[in-house]
């Protein structure tokens, strides 16, 4: 389980950057895609419920890019969720 500490707003507005409390990976992972993300325990639940264009995933932090059009109000809550459901 991860939660998220703090967003951090990025020059880019589709962009989003999640400080956690915990460490996530031992390494930076990158996905532009779903299909990408197919398989990856948290890029993919993401890719799946939220409209997103790209993830990164550092050790304790990720950032979370999303469609011009989509709403961060609609996706924090699944970023949360996903993040929660960890093992």
């Amino acid at each position: 389980m991860a939660k998220v500490r703090r967003y951090e707003t990025t020059p880019n507005p589709d962009a989003l950057k999640c400080l956690l409390d915990t460490t996530i990976s031992d390494r930076p992972r990158s996905f532009i895609g779903s299909a990408q993300a197919e398989g990856d325990p948290i890029a993919g639940p993401m890719f799946a419920r939220a409209r997103l264009r790209a993830v990164l995933i550092n050790t304790d932090w990720i950032s979370v890019n999303k469609e011009p059009d989509a709403d961060w109000k609609d996706i924090k809550p699944i970023v949360e969720e996903v993040l929660a459901g960890l093992d």
